[in-house]
């Protein structure tokens, strides 16, 4: 059985190099087509020189990990009689559904699949004493590729896969012996073309407000006999945008971001008495609760892991992700439009909690 090792290399380095592109979260549960070209390596027993063809599949997001792609296929080879003037074909039409597991969802999207469905192996001679012969069977397939993302709407597709269904053809000059079990390997290479996916909106990042310094609270004046005070834990907290830090449904920290996660690192370790940092994000409620939930705790740990990186002891920091749990506005309509993204753009944000062992109106 010839193997395409080519092709399995070639998916297989894709499938690494993910690692040094950029992430940049692009999931949007929606829908795509992907029209194709496909190289196919025949099984042996098909007495076929290598052909090629194309396809046509439908896909949809699923979940964060998981796309299904409905596919339709034809491929065509030369088909070798060993008769002097007498040619052939080997013809494939394939119907099958595929699973597909993301391992991301950024821009560079590596996946395995597997699926099911149905092939038709038909084999025809020009030679009017040659039989041609067609079978229409089971069909399944496995493999691993990549999607890459230029945008929110086009991408491209690349995978290598192993497909087997059976076959009913046999060469009269010759025994040729393709009545069992089958197994072509294809090589295919597709654009990508979404839908009912907003593309993202670059908006003008509201000015984050200055970090407020922790002040020591005034004394108190010598109190008059009287019933001790009733005394409340010292607190500030700091609240940023998020495309301030970040940038629109992304969790990579920006230069600007930095910057006010830098002063908020020195008044921090300025003030001995704060005893404990608690960072929490928040999203707004486009996306999926799951989605969002994971954005927001993303968010929180980059600011944490930043505000460490600056001096500030791990021990008194602690991170939480709220999603879309504690909106500040409310707004109406659910289309995603411009307009209700930048609605909504103050529940985008990152708290900083800060809170002293010190206690207002306590000596």
């Amino acid at each position: 059985m010839k193997k395409s090792f080519l092709g399995l290399a070639v998916a297989s380095a894709l499938v690494f190099v993910s690692q040094a592109v950029q992430a940049e979260d692009m999931y949007r549960g929606a829908w795509y087509v992907v029209p194709g070209a496909t190289y196919m390596n025949t099984d042996n027993d098909l007495e076929a020189d290598n052909g090629g063809g194309g396809f046509l599949s439908i896909g949809k997001e699923l979940s964060e990990h998981w796309d299904i792609q409905g596919r339709l296929g034809y491929n065509r080879a030369d088909e070798d009689t060993h008769i002097a003037g007498a040619g052939g074909h080997y013809k494939q039409t394939a119907l099958g559904l595929d699973a597909l597991y993301m391992f991301s969802r950024d821009k560079f999207r590596p996946f395995l699949l597997a699926g099911i469905g149905a092939a038709r192996n038909n084999v025809d001679y020009s030679n009017v004493g040659l039989t041609d012969k067609s079978n229409t069977s089971w069909m399944a397939n496995v493999g691993l590729g990549a999607q890459y993302l230029f945008n929110d709407k086009f991408g491209i597709q690349a995978d290598v896969r192993q497909q087997w269904s059976r076959a009913d053809a046999r060469n009269a000059a010759r025994t040729v012996d393709a009545d069992g079990t089958i197994s072509n390997t294809l090589v295919n290479l597709g654009g990508i073309f979404r839908f009912g996916a907003p593309a993202p909106v670059v908006e003008e990042p509201a000015p984050a407000p200055e970090p407020v310094a922790v002040a020591e609270p005034a004394p108190e004046p010598a109190p008059a006999p009287a019933p001790a005070p009733v005394c409340k834990p010292q607190s500030e907290v700091v609240t940023v945008s998020a495309e301030k830090l970040f940038g629109f449904d992304k969790a990579n920290l920006r230069e600007e971001g930095r910057r006010v996660l830098e002063e908020t690192a020195a008044k921090i370790k300025a003030n001995p008495e704060i005893s404990a940092v608690i960072v929490t994000g928040h999203t707004d409620r486009i996306g999926t609760d799951a989605y969002n939930q994971k954005l927001s705790e993303r968010r929180a740990k980059q600011v944490a892991d930043y505000l460490i990186a600056q001096g500030v002891d791990s021990s008194i920091i602690t991170t939480e992700g709220k999603g879309k749990s504690e909106p500040v506005v409310q707004c109406e309509g659910k289309k995603v439009t411009k307009s209700l993204i930048s609605c909504l753009q103050p529940n985008r944000r990152v708290e900083i909690r800060a809170e002293g062992t010190k206690q207002v109106g306590c000596q």
